[in-house]
């Protein structure tokens, strides 16, 4: 720790300093741009003073860990930075998640609040909210940006109501350590439900800032939130706290379909785009593309699910700009092509690590290392990369190896510095970015009472790389439809994301000597399955 300090690496200071020290150089210019919400610096850091004030008068300090849904927008930005300046730790939960996976994080982090929505599109959180506060015993305050009901508090009054002058002085006099743990990311979630990543103020600004000054950020910088910006990509790598930390702005798009993007392009001048396959893959083949000047684009990144070298080809010269892949972990190691590269390293291989002192290691299954070129598990260590998961110590001791490098979970090669991804080392679904663990939907499937048997495995998907697959043996006289399964997964209330997107029934498994289901036998018969469909005249 005391080399990373002094390579300069960890700046000691917080994200709320960081944040007032821009408010207090550019108090008047734009941050962030929502609709017709223009939220200057200056305005940001005194919504987030009366709003951090209020959390104080109802019972947040430093230390409580509040699960955190809030959907992008200026609201976001204003409550998040409230809570970082009295030391709550926002667990950072996607707009996809429902109950099952919010008591999950409530209970396992031993939450004190829940900020949510009033409602999103035809889905109230407000009555779900209830039904995770009855479960967990931590659970005090609800906190709702909209509309409240009886017991819960709405944020937007909070806004709108002077504090008390006790509170904005206890604020003042909270003495924050850049050591501090300011945030909670949420693992991929290859075993079961998401594991908590503590991510510090001393890491994450190194993390956003460094991976900005390699995207090429600067104040002029113009960044489109198309994705949740509760992710740690859109977030932090480089994303929202990139741009601004550098003196940048950001605009939130409402929707992610072509018009709507490149609409905001046009009319805000927008620089870069932290984008996705599925996005990407839908940009390309839309021809309302060719209808809106893109001149301003600098760099469009990719990021979540590897982006094929065609395809990073067609978005640079459709787009009139440079291709940026991003690879890398909520964890902490963070790789990146550079914007100067050869075309082989931009079209072809996944960046390298953004820190001169990240550790990369390939190691074979015995732990040793491999050749340059030879496929292995990438571990690694670092001053941005966490030392262990929250209050898991049996997962660590998995997690680790024991001379504290993180192991990635990926099957990759390198090239001196350079890595080219080439899979998962356990069996995790990468539906466009967003990881679907096949241990927790297999879990979930066997409640069906007809089900006997379920394996999950991943089948290719044009837009999206990858969806979920559920084969499943039925019980003796048995019958199951995939509406029925979907609609009884729904009722469990997880993510929909999570679903299965095709259901093959099977009378038995193929099964290996030692009594193991043969995924790989599974794979194919589902991709010859798609193949022969395709055909089909």
């Amino acid at each position: 720790m005391r080399a990373y300090r002094s390579k300069g690496y960890w700046e000691d200071r917080t994200i709320p300093r960081l944040i007032e020290e821009l408010a207090q150089a550019r108090p008047d210019q734009v941050a962030v741009i929502d609709g017709p919400t223009r939220l200057t610096f200056g305005r940001w850091w005194d919504d987030s003073t009366r709003l951090a004030a209020h959390f104080h008068r109802l019972g947040l300090t430093r230390g409580d860990r509040v699960v955190f849904q809030l959907p992008n927008g200026t609201a976001f930005f204003s409550v998040f930075l409230a809570l970082t300046r009295i030391g709550a730790i926002p667990v950072m939960a996607l707009p996809p998640h429902r109950e099952e996976e919010l008591t999950h994080f409530a209970s396992f982090s031993g939450a004190k609040a829940l900020f949510i929505p009033d409602r999103v599109r035809d889905f109230d959180f407000r009555p779900m909210a209830e039904t995770v506060k009855t479960a967990v015993p931590s659970l005090t305050l609800i906190m709702v940006l909209g509309e409240a009901l009886a017991g819960q508090t709405s944020l937007p009054s909070l806004l709108s109501s002077p504090p008390r002058q006790v509170d904005l002085e206890a604020i003042q006099a909270i003495d924050l350590d850049p050591e501090d743990v300011v945030l909670m990311l949420l693992s991929g979630g290859t075993t079961a439900l998401p594991k908590l990543i503590p991510r510090t103020h001393n890491d994450y600004i190194y993390n956003f800032k460094q991976s900005a000054k390699i995207a090429g950020f600067g104040p002029d910088t113009v960044l489109l939130a198309v994705l949740p910006v509760a992710h740690n990509y859109t977030l932090g790598s480089p994303g929202v706290f990139g741009a601004l930390a550098w003196g940048g702005r950001v605009v939130i798009a409402p929707k992610v379909d072509c018009e709507t993007v490149f609409s905001l392009v046009e009319r805000e001048g927008v620089t870069a785009i932290p984008a996705a396959v599925p996005l990407a893959v839908n940009w390309l083949n839309d021809p309302k593309l060719d209808q809106f000047d893109t001149t301003s684009l600098k760099v469009v990144q990719n990021g979540g699910a590897r982006l094929s070298p065609e395809l990073r080809d067609r978005l640079r010269k459709r787009l009139g700009c440079q291709f940026q892949e991003v690879y890398g972990t909520a964890e902490g190691l963070l790789n990146m092509t550079r914007l100067d590269d050869p075309d082989d390293k931009i079209l072809e291989s996944s960046g390298a690590p953004i820190c001169d002192d990240d550790e990369i290691k390939v190691i074979d299954a015995f732990g040793d290392q491999v050749a340059d070129g030879e496929a292995g598990e990438l571990v690694v260590r670092g001053p941005y990369t966490i030392c262990g998961y929250y209050n898991a110590p049996t997962i660590n001791a998995r997690a680790f190896t024991p001379d504290g490098f993180y192991r990635m979970g990926d099957i990759v090669k390198k090239y001196g510095r350079y890595i080219v991804t080439e899979g998962r080392k356990n069996d995790l679904i990468n539906r466009g970015g967003e990881k679907i663990s096949t241990d927790e939907l297999e879990n979930y499937i066997l409640k069906h009472p007809a089900v006997h048997g379920v394996a999950v495995v991943a089948m290719p998907d044009e837009v999206f790389g990858e969806k979920a697959c559920a084969f499943v043996t039925l019980r003796e006289r048995q019958q199951l439809t995939f509406s029925e399964l979907k609609e009884f997964l729904l009722g469990l209330r997880i993510a929909k994301f999570k679903l299965p997107e095709r259901l093959e029934i099977l009378d038995e498994f193929p099964l290996s000597p030692a009594g193991k289901i043969l995924r790989r036998n599974l794979r194919d018969m589902v991709i010859a399955n798609l193949a022969a469909e395709k055909n089909q005249p």
